[in-house]
């Protein structure tokens, strides 16, 4: 599907004069996405929000200080994600160079268990690991009511630490904090779960180091900051949007990967990918890492993904990063069956293919893989899209949704179950990605449902496939220079997306590489230097052939190859030109 190119509204020109000490480009993209002032551009520690407005924050530093002093056993329980992941290496790695002499995690294996701290995993935590003195949530428990009520049956207490929103109900836990909960005021709502244990785990450092903790155990306070480059890793895995507040964690974390100060995980990632780590972006993060490390949570065991960054030692490291690295690719290969499936069953619903919203179901999908098949396909349709597949119990289907700008999915799925009674067993998530479980006989109704319920709520606009550009750059304008200075920017992502510009280009070559990729030679005009520039994921039918024209969507982007750089344009639409 062709998308519509639409430019952003010009930015105020006083604002554009408050960033005039950076490139004029630069500068117009800033201030088009909402960027003020310089203050806003500032990344260091400084600027950094302060933990004390979190709600929540003093009861659960409480217990974990009296957990530490008591030697008490600490119990981690994760998410199979990235972010998950990350906040559970981080609490285990602060809570033990704080001194926490018991502490141990556990993540659910989402076929077995499911997701969040739900009963059968408390009952199978205590079982295997012992009765905890303390359970401690990471990125998940905002909505496991049920298993913290079984947990405190045990006698065990429970500090919930999540960023997703809350429902009507929340568990009764000895602590909850997480910013979205009603009554909170720490005024960045869009920390990710590694964000959240971050800010627990500094204030807690704080507390024990004005108690005297480390003095009487013989013990350095650790340094916060060696955590970051985990925090950056979740926080742009998780696609949370990158406001003031995150961009200084991303920075932060980005400049300390660069420098080689990450743990050992984080460099044999981008090692088995081929990337150099000193020269690494935000998108890097969310590209070349944490699918990677998610691998592990949709095709086997997150604990895979958590080892990799618990690890000290480099060589054990890269043996699992290759390994995350080969699950990886086989998850590519279950993705692209799933794909052909897909559109299959899009081919025969014909006319349904233009609802508002997509529900889809084949038996055979497997269920770590239909939250990227849901993101394909709505890129493709540009629709809400859910994907289902069986949920490993009787009767039962999972789903994971993927929406677009102007629909929040999670109140959407929150209207359906409160209009719908019983329709959808259990559900939550975010405005842009959600899951949900409901019985198979009932996936037909719902579909209905969901495309009816989508279609009241969004409007025909909404529904139309856009590419936001920046506009057309002049010649003297596509040089190596400006590619490096918008790469390196900011860190650039969820709600501070990549610049991207378009503009007319004759077409000089054109071949496939690697498959299903175009290497393409364009010119923007007559006298103008060639320019390199790679198509992702195109056919080769999709562009002109050589002399012909073409209206091209593209980043800006530098090419390393053989220890040089050159410019190169990164092609995300090839579309005809203007008549």
């Amino acid at each position: 599907m062709k998308h519509h190119i639409e430019h952003r509204a010009a930015p105020d020109p006083a604002i554009i004069k408050e960033l005039d000490h950076l490139h004029p480009v630069l500068a117009r993209v800033l201030a088009a996405r909402g960027i003020r002032g310089r203050e806003e551009l500032e990344h260091g520690f400084g600027a950094m929000l302060k933990p004390e407005a979190l709600l929540g924050l003093d009861e659960a530093i409480d217990w974990l200080a009296r957990t530490i002093r008591n030697h008490g056993k600490i119990l981690i329980v994760g998410d199979f994600d990235a972010d998950g992941a990350t906040s559970s290496a981080l609490a285990m790695r602060a809570l033990k160079a704080m001194g926490a002499r018991h502490v141990d995690y556990i993540v659910p294996n989402r076929f077995e268990f499911g997701y969040g701290l739900t009963p059968e995993i408390v009952e199978h935590a205590i079982r295997i690991k012992g009765r905890p003195d303390l359970i401690i949530t990471v990125d998940n428990g905002i909505a496991s009511c049920e298993g913290v009520a079984t947990a405190r049956e045990h006698g065990v207490p429970v500090i919930v630490t999540d960023h997703h929103l809350p429902g009507d109900r929340l568990p009764e836990a000895a602590a909850i904090v997480n910013p979205n909960q009603p009554g909170d005021t720490f005024p960045s709502k869009s920390l990710a779960g590694v964000g959240v244990i971050f800010y627990v785990m500094c204030a807690l450092r704080t507390r024990l180091r004005n108690d005297g903790w480390f003095e009487e155990i013989g013990l350095g306070a650790p340094n916060m900051a060696a955590y970051l480059d985990l925090v950056a890793l979740g926080t742009v895995a998780d696609l949370v949007p990158l406001d003031h507040n995150n961009r200084i964690l991303v920075a932060q974390g980005i400049a300390r990967i660069r420098e080689g100060r990450c743990c050992p995980g984080i460099d044999a990632l981008f090692r088995v990918a081929g990337r150099e780590i000193g020269r690494i972006v935000s998108t890097d993060l969310g590209f070349v890492a944490g699918p990677r490390l998610n691998a592990a949570g949709r095709i086997e065991d997150m604990s895979l993904g958590i080892e990799c960054l618990l690890t000290n030692d480099a060589a054990q490291a890269m043996g699992i990063a290759q390994r995350l690295d080969e699950i990886n690719k086989e998850r590519r290969g279950i993705e692209q069956d799933m794909q052909v499936q897909a559109e299959h069953i899009l081919a025969d619903m014909s006319d349904d293919t233009h609802a508002p919203g997509l529900a889809l179901f084949h038996p055979e999908w497997h269920q770590g893989v239909i939250g990227i098949l849901a993101a394909r396909v709505k890129e493709r349709t540009h629709r809400p899209v859910i994907a289902f597949a069986p949920s490993g119990v009787d009767g039962e289907i999972k789903g994971s949704a993927r929406s677009i700008p102007g629909l929040h999915i999670r109140d959407t799925l929150d209207l359906i179950s409160n209009r719908h009674p019983g329709l959808i067993l259990r559900f939550g998530g975010h405005a842009m990605a959600a899951g949900l479980t409901m019985f198979v006989d009932d996936f037909e109704r719902f579909q209905a449902i969901f495309s009816e319920t989508v279609g009241a709520t969004v409007s025909e606009d909404d529904l139309r496939g856009v590419i936001i550009s920046d506009g057309a750059l002049a010649p003297h304008e596509l040089t190596l220079s400006l590619a490096d200075a918008l790469r390196g920017a900011v860190p650039w992502g969820q709600a501070l997306p990549e610049p991207l510009f378009d503009g007319e280009f004759v077409i000089l070559d054109r071949r496939v590489v690697g498959q299903k990729h175009l290497k393409l030679r364009v010119q923007h005009s007559e006298g103008s230097a060639p320019i390199d520039a790679i198509a992702f994921n195109t056919d080769i039918e999709d562009c002109p052939s050589p002399g012909g024209r073409a209206r091209l969507a593209f980043h800006l982007d530098v090419n390393f190859f053989r220890g040089q750089q050159s410019l190169q344009l990164r092609v995300v639409q090839i579309g005809n030109p203007d008549p």
